[in-house]
């Protein structure tokens, strides 16, 4: 589902959950008899609900995957507003959330406080005089997490990933990605006006007159623009050697003399003798930009990334000049409930902590246990499959499995919680709060330059509806948030489960095998670990993946991007064949009894249908074919289906049918 990039074999016995199937007459309903299987079988399970469902006025889709995340807000925010009305001892977890929660809900202090919050910061810009004091102010910007022209992540050093290092990537534009500042398309035209006016409208909203507010507006999107110039494409963004470029800071202050790497450092009192400069063409175009831009430009400049980064956190007027922003990208109607915004940033900044209150209120312990048993399952059977491959050799065979059986696993939450014991939350103070989570968990990272990396570390929040591989530790982790319907049931027969959960860890594992993953050892090292010629091997058959799923289309004449999504659709194939796979090693997987209309097998792939079932508005699905690495969730289950010959099988698919594809032309890659 998510692909997190930061930078001895152990066998495991099947366990074969029969119990799961005593419990099962979860009844398949909801068929379109009219629509052919293997003409569109995610219309074939969906389409009745498809044409029913409405999607609420505040949000941009409905549905399973991420859009579960909408109902989890709703069990969230109930959390919050217990614990917010509750006597909490000061320092406790529940305490921490009840009171950021509180003050984000106490509309009387945020309204009567305007935008006096930020007055300071705004101060702080106008006091620039030359290139030094603008970066100064940069550098101390960055320890509230408040973003401009620099952005950095502390992580694993991709070639020795027991280390952290610091990484600094491209930033500095405020459209969703650089081709938006290009492309001349209506619908791009049109998000490109709703950013000036949205610049336009927060400089009216501090005391410019909106004439000059204009003006300021148009500076801010040429310098944006030139910055989007020098950044990668989302597609180049993937390739993974061509991102890392560790260098001396020796080295880069000689190159960015403008930009100034040691004072960066010093001013974030951090020791480091070498920086990943993930984009260097970014940061040469910054060092060249720092002496062509005026020194009044870049303090409008600044003072709009500022006034963006607080928006959400300021009075009714900013945050609706926000959503007026965000609803041409998303096609929301209306703004999200507050009690729902104010849960989701509380769930954003104290993921942990409210997640503890999360797991204790609605996560069943033998969940956990159920779950490992069925990552062993599929873990087991991806194992068969490397044996079987006719096109890899003996000893790249080894290492994968070697690679595939060092994974380590994370399930429900993490062993060791976060320590937010340097966070300050006071009932009344909204805007303070939200600076004290963000300096607390910037420091926290900062902390980390240098230092053995914390394989116990986990990147999402308990609640949050996902499930990611990240390959600098070799790990796979499930919160507890996915671990229900439709993914997982406990009340669900195994071809539920195998076709839900069970295709989500298949796809988890597979990522261990991508394009990207594919290029890191077993600890986490970018390092060669392939012979040369099953390398090119892999290589045309991630190529093949690329060109079919280039020819899927999903509005009009818009397709899927191949590139862009490679790796999450190598995932999906592999992730249907592996849980497949693993599900016919169960009881049930060996039986052909019907449950209902519907025998073993057929239930397995409409489990594949029902976790990707999800309804976008049009803009919204515009947005994310343009930028997200996974395909719309159609193709999300049309694509691997017409590449698994057991699919073609319990539905009689035929030629002539529409996801029909000769069996020489099944892309098989795991």
């Amino acid at each position: 589902m998510r692909y997190i990039f930061f930078s001895f074999i152990l066998f495991f016995t099947l366990v074969a959950c029969s119990e799961a199937s005593k419990n099962s007459h979860i009844e398949i309903t909801g068929i379109d008899k009219t629509i052919k299987p293997g003409d569109n079988f995610f219309k074939y399970v969906n389409s009745k609900w498809y044409d029913s469902i409405k999607i609420p006025a505040s949000q941009a889709g409905v549905g399973a995957y991420r859009f579960m995340n909408y109902s989890q807000r709703i069990r969230l925010k109930n959390i919050l507003d217990s614990v917010s009305n509750s006597r909490n001892t000061f320092g406790s977890v529940e305490q921490i959330v009840g009171d950021f929660y509180a003050s984000g809900m106490d509309t009387l202090t945020i309204e009567k406080r305007g935008f006096n919050p930020i007055k300071p910061i705004l101060n702080e810009i106008n006091k620039i005089s030359d290139i030094q004091s603008l970066m100064g102010f940069v550098n101390n910007a960055l320890k509230v997490n408040n973003n401009s022209i620099i952005a950095i992540h502390i992580g694993p050093d991709i070639k020795n990933s027991k280390l952290n290092i610091a990484h600094v990537y491209q930033t500095g534009i405020g459209l969703p990605d650089r081709d938006y500042y290009f492309k001349n398309d209506q619908t791009t035209v049109n998000i490109q006006k709703a950013y000036k006016t949205y610049l336009a409208r927060l400089f009216e909203l501090v005391g410019n007159k909106p004439e000059q507010s204009e003006i300021y507006a148009k500076k801010v999107y040429k310098i944006d623009e030139e910055f989007a110039r020098s950044h990668r494409t989302k597609v180049e963004l993937r390739d993974v050697e061509a991102n890392y470029n560790k260098m001396a800071v020796k080295n880069i202050n000689e190159r960015h003399t403008n930009i100034g790497w040691s004072r960066l450092l010093k001013d974030l009192s951090v020791q480091a003798d070498s920086i990943d400069i993930g984009q260097p063409d970014y940061y040469d175009s910054l060092n060249e930009l720092l002496n062509t831009v005026s020194i009044q430009d870049w303090k409008i400049y600044l003072k709009a990334k500022s006034l963006i980064n607080y928006a959400d956190v300021l009075s009714t007027a900013f945050v609706n000049a926000s959503f007026e922003f965000n609803k041409i990208v998303s096609g929301q109607v209306e703004p999200k409930p507050r009690g729902e915004r104010i849960t989701n940033i509380v769930d954003q900044y104290l993921g942990e902590a409210l997640g503890r209150l999360y797991v204790k209120k609605y996560f069943p312990e033998e969940a956990k246990v159920r779950m490992l048993d069925l990552v062993n399952n599929v873990q087991k059977a991806y194992a068969t499959r490397i044996d079987k491959l006719k096109w890899m050799n003996n000893s790249t065979k080894q290492k994968a499995k070697e690679k595939l059986f060092a994974i380590t696993k994370k399930i429900g939450y993490p062993d060791k919680w976060k320590d937010y014991k340097s966070v300050h939350v006071a009932r009344d103070t909204y805007f303070e709060n939200f600076v004290s989570v963000n300096s607390a968990t910037f420091q926290h990272n900062l902390d980390k330059i240098g230092k053995p990396v914390d394989k116990t570390e986990w990147f999402t929040s308990p609640s949050t509806v996902t499930a990611y591989y990240n390959p600098t530790a070799n790990e796979i982790v499930f919160p507890a948030g996915i671990l229900q319907p439709p993914y997982f049931d406990f009340k669900a027969d195994d071809a539920l489960n195998y076709g839900g959960i069970g295709m989500v860890i298949g796809h988890e594992l597979t990522h261990t095998f991508d394009d990207q993953g594919a290029q890191f050892d077993k600890e986490g090292n970018l390092k060669n670990w392939w012979t040369e010629n099953d390398y090119k091997i892999f290589k045309s058959k991630i190529q093949q993946v690329i060109d079919q799923y280039n020819t899927f289309t999903v509005l009009d004449s818009l397709h899927v991007n191949g590139a862009l999504t490679v790796g999450e659709n190598t995932a999906d194939i592999a992730g249907v064949a592996v849980a497949y796979d693993a599900f016919k090693m169960t009881q049930q997987g060996k039986d052909s009894t019907k449950i209902g209309n519907f025998n073993p097998d057929q239930r397995f792939f409409f489990s594949i249908a029902r976790i990707w079932r999800v309804k976008m508005r049009e803009d919204f699905l515009r947005f994310w074919i343009n930028n997200d690495p996974h395909s719309p969730p159609i193709w999300r289950v049309n694509g691997p289906l017409m590449n698994t010959t057991p699919f073609y099988n319990a539905f009689n698919v035929r030629p002539g049918d529409k996801l029909y594809l000769p069996k020489g032309e099944r892309i098989t890659i795991w």
